[in-house]
């Protein structure tokens, strides 16, 4: 089996110097290199996945635990099972709660962190005695995710409805969907 994160980045320029290509990217950035070996900076939107366990299954689900940054759906292809699409084709950045957004260096908003990432607390990260499914509920933040993002997880322990459970051979990742202008993103 595998199990990995995938992510879009942007904003991003490289150069190429001496044989190395380094650069930074608004959103999604891991580190000053091309190719990702460290995990991303939030705020991103992650699909994530574990493919092929014991039982031949794959549990995927895209997440804005960690923010959004841009459109990502995956679909998966002649599966069985709870193959549903799972992902977010809405852009947040649009309706984004203003102490969550960041803004280029043009005021206009190029992601939105989640209330984890700017209030830290144990509510809003699940941790503690928040650490709880029971207790660690959706909250204002997380319903404003959720309603532009429904088969996305919005906070730490909202997994029950979006992480999905299939046995597929391929999936495809779609970013920015053709059905939004994704010249927005860039």
């Amino acid at each position: 089996g595998w199990s990995g994160r995938i992510w879009g980045r942007t904003g991003c320029t490289f150069n190429a110097t001496n044989g190395t290509t380094t650069g930074s990217c608004q959103t999604g950035s891991c580190g000053t290199s091309l190719n990702c070996t460290t995990p991303s900076s939030p705020p991103n939107t992650i699909a994530e996945f574990t493919l092929g366990d014991d039982h031949d299954l794959d549990f995927y689900d895209v997440s804005l635990v960690d923010g959004f940054n841009l459109p990502l759906v995956v679909s998966p292809l002649n599966g069985k099972g709870n193959c549903s699409i799972a992902g977010c084709d809405g852009d947040l950045r649009q309706s984004c709660p203003q102490e969550l957004g960041v803004e280029s260096d043009h005021d206009r908003v190029v992601a939105c962190q989640s209330a984890c990432q700017v209030f830290d607390s144990d509510e809003y990260c699940c941790r503690g005695k928040y650490s709880d499914p029971m207790v660690c509920v959706a909250n204002n933040y997380s319903e404003a995710f959720k309603q532009v993002c429904p088969a996305a997880s919005s906070y730490a322990l909202d997994d029950r409805t979006t992480v999905m459970t299939c046995s597929a051979s391929d999936y495809l990742i779609t970013f920015c969907s053709s059905r939004l202008n994704f010249r927005n993103f860039l």
